[in-house]
């Protein structure tokens, strides 16, 4: 049994709310067993010391979920090499985030499959974050909305090119006005969750897919989709005018402070998740990387293919929340349960991670007032 103890933690209340709660100590195994307010318990008072994490009143939070990345530290998803989701997941660890959906690029279906294959595998163990699944970001996309992906490789969408794959993949991203019903029809029962993005779709068309329950989720929010008008609302207004889940990468480049704040009052909190999105170059700092096979050059925060266009963020999960609570101006609590709550209740995983709650995986992510990362729990074991 092991402890953290003098935190700020933040738990759920009884409606499900995020709170904070002061002089807080939590017991734990690879679950919650106990948490207490107050005065040290006796029974981790009696634990051995090197099983006792003094938080010395940061903040304890629930582990950040990441479902949208697609790589850090030099490493990618694509990567055919045998460390890479290795190296990946430590670098996601050392965000907050113990949980995390590596997303593949536009490629050709067999080098998609064969990043399928080896997540698959990376699913069974981790030395970083836990790896839920895999996020599938094209090829079924608008050639018109590629953004950073390579366009060349951008196909009809195919149930054959995932059927055995189900059990791997979490969420996929299309254009809805490329994909045929026969290819819902299909996939429907096979529990995957699809979003619209990289999709040149009308409002109207937006609106049917997500009417018709093909569709339920938002990808990155504004980027690479069509932009709300008075007179065309495009995706982004069927976005605000439903109850789609929607992603934000908070990071001043994909979405400046007014569009996040948009956002919020649009949504809410709770159906607002928030991403990094980021690619291999993230943790590196500025200079010359790769996204899908396409040179970036990165400079700040902002990262650019050859052709201008933005590219992937280098954003880290811990900096996104921070940078979303300083724009919209919310409380603390709300922020941290889009990173966590709401990604976890979108994967249908809320029972077993997302929140401090007793019998959930011990997950933590220990921080500062200024978001700076100390320490991550992932299953009851420091990262």
């Amino acid at each position: 049994m092991k402890a953290i103890i003098n935190g700020r933690a933040i738990l759920a209340d009884k409606s499900g709310k995020f709170f904070t709660q002061k002089d807080a100590h939590i017991l734990f195994d690879t679950c919650v067993e106990k948490i207490f307010a107050g005065d040290i318990p006796s029974e981790i008072l009696n634990l051995p010391e090197k099983n006792i994490t003094d938080a010395k009143n940061k903040y304890v939070s629930p582990g950040f979920i990441n479902i949208h990345a697609h790589g850090a530290l030099g490493a990618d998803t694509m990567d055919e090499t045998k460390d890479a989701l290795e190296i990946f997941a430590k670098a996601q660890s050392s965000m907050g985030v113990t949980s995390f959906l590596p997303t593949t690029m536009s490629y050709d279906i067999p080098r998609v499959q064969r990043a399928f294959n080896r997540i698959k595998k990376a699913m069974e163990k981790s030395s970083g974050a836990k790896i839920l699944g895999a996020n599938m970001e094209g090829p079924y996309i608008s050639k018109t909305r590629a953004g950073a992906q390579d366009a060349k490789y951008i196909k009809q969408a195919d149930f054959s090119d995932i059927e055995n794959f189900t059990d791997v993949i979490k969420i996929i991203t299309l254009a809805p006005e490329t994909v045929t019903d026969d290819f819902f029809k299909k996939a429907e029962k096979s529990g995957i969750i699809f979003s619209i993005g990289h999709s040149d779709a009308t409002y109207e068309e937006a609106l049917d897919a997500i009417k018709s329950g093909k569709v339920s989720h938002i990808t990155h929010l504004y980027n690479a989709m069509t932009p709300f008008h008075h007179r065309k609302p495009g995706i982004v207004g069927a976005a605000f005018d439903t109850e789609v889940t929607a992603e934000i990468i908070a990071d001043n480049v994909h979405s400046l402070p007014t569009a996040q704040r948009l956002a919020y009052k649009m949504k809410g909190i709770e159906k607002i998740i928030l991403i990094t999105d980021s690619m291999r170059a993230s943790c590196l700092g500025d200079g010359i990387s790769e996204l899908g096979g396409q040179k970036v050059t990165v400079k700040g925060n902002l990262a650019t293919l050859e052709n201008g266009a933005i590219a992937g963020s280098v954003a880290k999960m811990n900096d996104v929340i921070r940078i979303f609570k300083e724009n919209t101006g919310i409380k603390l609590e709300e922020a941290i349960e889009a990173a966590t709550k709401n990604p976890a209740k979108l994967l249908k995983m809320y029972d077993k991670i997302g929140s401090i709650e007793t019998d959930k995986s011990a997950d933590f992510a220990v921080f500062d007032d200024e978001f700076n990362i100390f320490t991550t729990v992932i299953d009851g074991e420091i990262v």
